[in-house]
C-alpha cells in the first residue's frame, strides 16, 4: 500500500475525485483522529493508482512509424509465436504473458500457428492485471494463410482471426506467403496438386478493404521477393507497409532489404536467431564462431549480437523464446552498438537459407497449374 503522499504525487486527480465524491479532505488535520476516513481515502487511492503501481519499469524500445499512419508505431523488436500443434494453449498463453511481463509490446501470430486465441487471452489478462493500460498499448500482427489467399476469403479470414484474438482490429495484417492453394483449413505441408495461380490484384484489393474498414491498421506481406513485390506494387492502391522475411546474420537478405528501403517498405525478420532450422541440421546462427567471438568481446549473448545486428540494418527482429530470462535479454539490445569491425566480420559470414517454398509442399504429387519457381522465395 503506498503512503498517502506518494499516492497523491502519482495521481493527484484521483485525490481530487475522492474529495468531490465524499466532501472529505482525507489527510487534513481536521480528520486526523478519524481513522475510518483515513482508511477509506487510502483504500480509494490504492484502487485508483494500483494499476499504475503494478506496472514494472520497462526498457525503452524504439518504435517505427509505418507508412499507412493509421495505427500506433511498430516497436522495434517483437515476439514470435509460431509453435507446433502439440504445445498446449496454456503453455502458449503463459509464454505470451511472460513476454508482456518483461516488457514486450509487439507480438507476431498467424492463422496457421494456433496461437491467436492464447495470445488474445494473454493480452486481456495483462490488461486486467494492469501490466498494460489497454489493448491499444500492444502491437499485434497476424497473417492470411495460403488456403485463404482468394479475394472472397481474405476479409472472412481476418474476421475469424479477430474473433480468435478477441480484438476489434489488428495493427498489421500480412499475406503469409506468395502462394495460393485450394480453400480449406490451414495446414502444412501443402499438397502440390492443390496449388493454384496467385491472384495478386484480387487478393491485395481485399487486403486494402480490410485496411479501409479499420480492421487492419496496416497491411503488408511476408516471404515476398522483389519479383513478387513488383507484381504487387503494379496493382496496389495502398502499398504494403511491411515485408516480413527470414533474416539473420546467416541469411542477410541484402537484395530484398535494398529494394524495400527504396520503396518505403519496412522489413521485419522472422527466425532472427536461426530458429526455423527444425530438421536436425543444427543452428548456423547460434553455433556461429564469428558471432560467438563478437559476443565474448562485447559481454553479450550470441542472440543479442544477432538481434543488435538486425536492428542496425533498419530491420525489426521477431525472436521467439519461452524462457523469461532470454526474453529479457532480447530486449536489451538498444543501449549499445556493434563496432565497424564487428559489422565487417558479420558481412563475411557464409550465407545459407533455411525456409524455401519447396519445403512448404509435400514431396508427393505434381504441380498442375503453377510453377514452383513462381512461388520460390530464395533471393540473394
Amino acid at each position: 500500500m503506498p503512503a498517502p503522499a506518494a499516492a497523491e504525487q502519482l495521481c493527484p486527480e484521483n485525490l481530487n475525485m475522492y474529495i468531490i465524491k465524499t466532501g472529505i479532505q482525507p489527510y487534513s488535520s481536521s480528520h486526523s483522529k478519524t481513522g475510518q476516513h483515513r482508511a477509506h481515502a487510502r483504500a480509494f487511492l490504492d484502487r485508483s493508482v494500483g494499476r499504475e503501481l503494478a506496472r514494472p519499469a520497462m526498457a525503452a524500445v524504439p518504435e517505427v512509424a509505418l507508412r499507412h499512419g493509421a495505427g500506433r508505431p511498430m516497436p522495434a523488436v517483437g515476439v514470435g509465436t509460431a509453435d507446433s500443434a502439440a504445445t498446449s494453449p496454456e503453455t502458449k498463453r503463459g509464454a505470451a504473458l511472460a513476454a508482456l511481463e518483461v516488457g514486450f509490446r509487439h507480438f507476431d501470430t498467424a492463422a496457421l500457428y494456433g496461437t491467436e486465441a492464447p495470445l488474445g487471452e494473454a493480452i486481456a489478462e495483462a490488461t486486467r492485471r494492469g501490466l498494460v493500460a489497454s489493448r491499444e498499448e500492444v502491437f499485434v500482427t497476424t497473417k492470411l494463410w495460403c488456403t485463404q489467399c482468394h479475394p472472397g476469403l481474405v476479409l472472412p479470414s481476418l474476421r475469424e482471426s479477430l474473433r480468435n484474438l478477441q480484438m476489434e482490429y489488428v495493427d498489421l495484417y500480412l499475406v503469409h506467403w506468395p502462394i495460393s492453394v485450394k480453400p480449406g483449413p490451414p495446414m502444412l505441408p501443402v499438397k502440390r496438386e492443390d496449388a493454384v495461380p496467385f491472384d495478386f490484384e484480387g487478393v491485395w484489393r481485399a487486403m486494402e478493404e480490410c485496411h479501409r474498414l479499420g480492421l487492419a491498421k496496416a497491411i503488408g506481406v511476408s516471404n515476398f521477393t522483389t519479383k513478387h513485390l513488383d507484381k504487387l506494387l503494379a496493382v496496389a492502391t495502398i502499398p504494403p507497409a511491411v515485408n516480413q522475411v527470414e533474416m539473420n546474420p546467416v541469411w542477410q537478405q541484402r537484395t530484398v532489404r535494398e529494394y524495400c528501403a527504396a520503396k518505403g517498405i519496412r522489413v521485419a525478420a522472422y527466425s532472427p536467431l536461426g530458429g526455423q532450422n527444425w530438421i536436425g541440421e543444427g543452428n548456423d546462427v547460434m553455433e556461429s564462431p564469428v558471432l560467438a567471438d563478437i559476443a565474448r568481446a562485447r559481454g553479450k549473448s550470441i542472440a543479442q549480437v544477432s538481434l543488435r545486428w538486425i536492428h542496425e540494418q533498419g530491420v525489426t527482429p521477431i525472436p521467439k523464446s519461452y524462457n523469461k530470462e532470454r526474453l529479457k535479454q532480447n530486449l536489451e539490445i538498444f543501449d549499445w552498438e556493434l563496432t565497424k569491425e564487428d559489422r565487417l566480420k558479420i558481412s563475411q559470414i557464409p550465407q545459407k537459407k533455411i525456409v524455401t517454398a519447396a519445403r512448404m509442399f509435400s514431396p508427393d504429387g505434381e504441380f498442375a497449374s503453377v510453377d514452383l519457381s513462381d512461388m520460390e522465395i530464395v533471393e540473394e
